[in-house]
């Protein structure tokens, strides 16, 4: 080892699919040292990685391919520290600099002398990338299935077979796609149209063993955790949706209000607006961008369920989009949003969803408790009758001291 790899107080790692570019700077702000690491020997990489001062920080990308080469690092003894690809972009550029390994490893270096973190991003443990390996893995067969449905729908389209099932694919249908595999007297499909249906239809048998199987894993999965049951309990969140959201937040404390969630979910409206006083609508405002997309479906999914739930959730979905006869697509999204923040509020409290909460001191149904006399000794008020409740956030009765005229 160098007698500048001593010196090195934080690392820069440019990570690619065959190698990372390595830039090191010392106590001083300069670069240390520069080098290149191997991914093809996973040994000779833990033996160059077992070198480097235990407990200095790696400042990494959250680019395709972390994961692994976080799980390395922490081995080692090291500190592995997730940098924004986005924001990271945004600095270069700001800075006219030109992109290349050398100088996208020296900007990751230089990002841990930062005095407030801006570049930095929550990097999961272990358990909640296990839990997004499994969602991912049931998406991707339910992505394959639908792709096989659709050609099953194809094929009886371009041979000119018309059915009134509502779910091809149920029982029923199912028994006519199966004997439209073994018809040969009217042969509509053909030599070929019958090898293909058949061949998609075992396809999908297979896939449909496969996605009931992860789905009896995230079921046992979520009976293991807390925060599982309480967003179950949520109207239109069922054991799929919860494991997603669970999945896609990770931990809800790592979020410092139901805003902040809300807009990594992307369901917060934003606005450029310039702030000129015009009687146009406002434009530029739309839900935002960066966030987690599939956390944004599937609050928007469970809205769906909630709506047809009834309750509360349906009254603000009627009321915002007039009985369903207007902006729909944005009353789902409104819904989606409640749901986002309710779920924040409970993972706070502890506690699972209710219909009816309890009232809280000083609402207005608290207010309108019959009185009681607590003591004979009680002296009212010589010219008016004033509550002992008062109205919450004013800190004054319910009314005035002196009666009206």
């Amino acid at each position: 080892m160098k007698s500048t790899d001593r010196r090195a107080v934080s690392v820069g790692l440019d990570v690619h699919r065959r190698f990372s570019q390595v830039s090191a700077r010392n106590a001083e702000g300069k670069i240390a040292w520069r080098e290149r690491l191997d991914h093809k020997s996973r040994e000779e990489l833990r033996n160059r990685l077992g070198t480097w001062p235990r407990g200095m920080p790696v400042v990494l990308e959250s680019s395709f391919g972390w994961e692994w080469l976080c799980e390395e690092l922490e081995g080692a003894g090291l500190e592995p520290h997730l940098a924004s690809s986005r924001k990271v972009a945004a600095w270069r550029e700001a800075r006219g600099m030109a992109k290349s390994n050398r100088t996208d490893a020296d900007l990751l270096s230089e990002l841990w002398a930062q005095t407030d973190h801006w570049w930095e991003v929550w990097l999961p443990p272990r358990e909640v990338r296990d839990r997004r390996e499994w969602m991912r893995y049931r998406m991707s067969l339910v992505r394959l299935q639908t792709g096989l449905k659709n050609r099953v729908h194809a094929i009886l389209h371009r041979h000119g077979v018309v059915h009134d099932f509502a779910d091809l694919f149920g029982g029923q249908g199912r028994r006519m796609l199966t004997l439209l595999t073994h018809d040969r007297q009217e042969d509509r499909l053909g030599a070929s149209g019958r090898a293909t249906l058949k061949g998609y239809l075992q396809l999908l048998d297979h896939l449909r063993r496969q996605i009931a199987g992860v789905t009896r894993t995230l079921y046992w999965q979520l009976r293991e955790t807390p925060e599982g049951k309480r967003l179950q309990s949520l109207p239109g969140v069922g054991a799929v949706l919860a494991h997603t959201i669970l999945a896609e937040v990770g931990e809800f404390s790592r979020f410092r209000s139901a805003k902040r969630l809300a807009s990594y979910s992307l369901l917060a409206p934003r606005a450029y607006d310039s702030g000129d006083e015009t009687d146009e609508a406002p434009k530029g405002r739309h839900v935002g961008h960066a966030g987690r997309r599939t956390l944004k479906w599937a609050w928007i999914e469970a809205a769906h369920g909630a709506v047809r739930r009834g309750g509360r959730f349906r009254e603000r979905f009627d009321h915002y989009t007039d009985g369903g006869k207007r902006n729909r697509n944005r009353g789902y999204i409104l819904i989606g949003h409640e749901l986002c923040r309710t779920a924040f509020a409970i993972s706070r409290k502890e506690s699972e969803y209710r219909d009816d909460p309890p009232e809280r001191p000083g609402s207005s149904k608290e207010r309108k408790r019959p009185k009681t006399r607590t003591s004979s000794r009680r002296v009212e008020h010589p010219v008016s009758q004033t509550s002992s409740y008062s109205c919450p956030g004013m800190g004054q009765p319910d009314r005035g001291l002196v009666e009206a005229g």
